[in-house]
């Protein structure tokens, strides 16, 4: 009877561990990185929500290669260090690509793990120049830089509204400090910058700072950062009377800034981001499977649909998931994607990348001006 139990035990065991194997070859693993918790989760969530509408039309339809695509969720919680270890865990847990990070000061840093990896990286978001200008062969983006974002908002300040006096603020990330450095190199000598300063990212209390800024008289305050710091700035403004126009970027243009601003302080609002999808035929489907599915769409849910069509897209054409050929794949290919034809530079930026202009009216984004 022992010796029986034994033998049984052991073909269990047997049948169990080539079962695991044969799961884990019948799968391709693709990682998502990004704040999925903390005060920047909803763009982790929106990132998610736009892979997994990707990944289960791919599904559907067998998947790619004969494989399954598989999930694996990186909480990077907007933190460089955390960022770190979340794409060492991601490399170590088998992945053949990644979409992510969100933040530049997160994409950058994590970005050298997948090179020594041999892991192609796609973000739907960071924007900072730094991210492609190191050589890093399979790094990408779908999104624009914040040189193209910065230069489109000066020449509105300049060009339109015709305005003289900026006061810049940032956040001191990676992202927002780069953002508003391009707005301000790009302003050049047609405007006069009469306070530039940072904050903390996290602080609550920007009152004392929006008082520094009120006694020098600008005509408008340009916000580089997220859309958490991006509300309380704008929502403390008006309390102090400082009821001047804000200005800020893509990190801000989400329903949480107008939720945290109030409508009425958030009203008038300038923000520079990608044309408005609903005016693009090839993002009819997504965005109505995404709103069926998960509500409203999120800035961008869309572009890591892109993302993650694009990459494995590449493995299909490539026919492997091997990191060096799937690079090559995804910079010798054009891709038809949710926001139309994407290519890549040899540095990883998309070819074409256009900012315009939205303004917030009535508690919603609008298109209002193009270069």
């Amino acid at each position: 009877m022992r010796r029986s139990l034994v033998f049984f035990v052991a073909i269990l065991l047997t049948a169990l561990f080539f079962s695991g194997c044969k799961k884990k070859e019948d799968v391709i693993k693709i990682g998502i990185a990004g704040p999925m918790t903390g005060a920047q989760a909803k763009m982790g969530t929106d990132f998610r929500n736009g892979v997994t509408i990707a990944v289960d039309e791919w599904n559907s339809k067998g998947g790619v290669l004969g494989k399954k695509i598989e999930i694996v969720n990186g909480d990077d919680q907007a933190d460089p260090k955390q960022a770190v270890a979340v794409a060492n865990k991601l490399v170590n847990e088998g992945v053949a690509g990644i979409i992510g990070h969100f933040n530049s000061s997160c994409s950058i840093p994590a970005s050298d793990v997948y090179n020594r990896a041999g892991i192609p990286m796609i973000t739907p978001a960071s924007t900072n120049p730094q991210l492609t200008e190191r050589g890093y062969r399979g790094v990408f983006r779908v999104c624009g830089r914040d040189d193209q974002q910065g230069k489109v908002a000066a020449e509105f300040i300049i060009n339109k509204l015709k305005i003289k006096r900026v006061a810049i603020i940032h956040d001191k990330t990676t992202y927002g400090q780069g953002l508003a450095d391009e707005f301000k190199k790009n302003l050049g000598s047609a405007a006069e910058v009469v306070y530039y300063g940072g904050i903390t990212q996290g602080d609550k209390d920007f009152k004392t700072v929006l008082t520094s800024i009120k006694e020098k008289k600008p005509e408008i305050i340009y916000f580089g950062g997220i859309y958490p710091e991006t509300g309380l700035l704008v929502k403390q403004s008006r309390e102090i009377s400082l009821n001047v126009p804000f200005m800020s970027g893509d990190g801000s243009i989400d329903p949480k800034f107008v939720e945290i601003a109030g409508e009425k302080a958030a009203e008038g609002t300038y923000l520079t981001f990608s044309p408005d999808p609903k005016n693009i035929p090839a993002a009819k489907g997504f965005m109505e499977k995404y709103n069926a599915k998960f509500g409203e769409i999120g800035p961008y849910s869309i572009y890591a649909y892109d993302a993650i069509n694009i990459l494995l897209a590449a493995i299909k054409e490539a026919g492997t998931t091997d990191g060096k050929a799937v690079i090559e794949k995804l910079h010798s290919m054009e891709f038809s994607g949710a926001l139309g034809k994407i290519r890549f530079t040899e540095k990883g930026d998309v070819t074409d990348s256009p900012y315009v202009i939205w303004i917030t009216k009535n508690g919603k984004f609008e298109e209002y001006w193009k270069p």
